[in-house]
């Protein structure tokens, strides 16, 4: 193996534990152990679990944060939007189980990366720069934009986080209950509701 190929691969293995077993549960001789490398090489590629860990969950942040950039910088209607967005997420579970599963549990103090709570952050940002414009172009005040983000995103991110034991029921209609409850609000929730944009979700971006 090449040094980009060896580091590649105690990437993918490093995921595939963590999201396994947790940060605390999994360790340097299980890592070398799978990948049928020594100790040092870890120490000598990311100088210990802790650095593993912290590119492991960069690099999924980088990855589903594409997806969302993807999916919400084209604008369109608030309803459309509310659909991609909970479909990014659903899809992003669906396609990288393991990689989700990394991020959504608690990362320790060592890691500079952050947690799953820094990624909604990052994520509502976005969000946030959309819903000002759609605000202020329907009269309503952009300065509340912050606090609509956050809530729709974490409202998102959560049933995402139930979702990926249970997946049931579909993604799809999960999703269409979502945008339900956001968009209709409790008062005037639909009996069966359905998402108005195209059957096939978005393709998923390359590293």
């Amino acid at each position: 193996m090449t040094g980009a190929q060896r580091r590649q691969q105690l990437l993918d293995v490093g995921r595939e534990l963590f999201a396994q077993r947790g940060y605390e549960a999994t360790s340097i001789e299980e890592i070398a152990s799978r990948a049928d490398v020594s100790k040092p090489v870890v120490y000598e590629h990311f100088g210990g679990k802790e650095g593993l860990y912290a590119v492991v969950v960069d690099r999924e942040m980088q990855r589903l944060l594409e997806r969302f950039t993807s999916a919400l910088s084209s604008g369109g209607h608030p309803r459309e939007l509310l659909e991609r967005a909970a479909l990014v997420l659903l899809d992003y579970i669906e396609d990288e189980t393991d990689g989700f599963r990394v991020l959504s549990r608690d990362a320790p103090v060592v890691s500079t990366s952050g947690t799953f709570s820094s990624l909604i952050g990052e994520v509502a940002r976005k969000v946030e720069h959309i819903l000002a414009a759609q605000f202020s172009t329907n009269g309503y005040d952009p300065r509340l934009a912050e606090l609509y983000s956050q809530a729709l995103v974490g409202m998102v991110a959560l049933t995402g986080q139930w979702w990926l034991d249970t997946r049931s029921p579909g993604k799809r209609q999960v999703a269409a209950h979502l945008v339900n409850l956001a968009y209709n609000g409790l008062a005037h929730l639909e009996t069966h509701p359905r998402l108005a944009g195209p059957v096939h979700p978005l393709p998923p971006t390359g590293d």
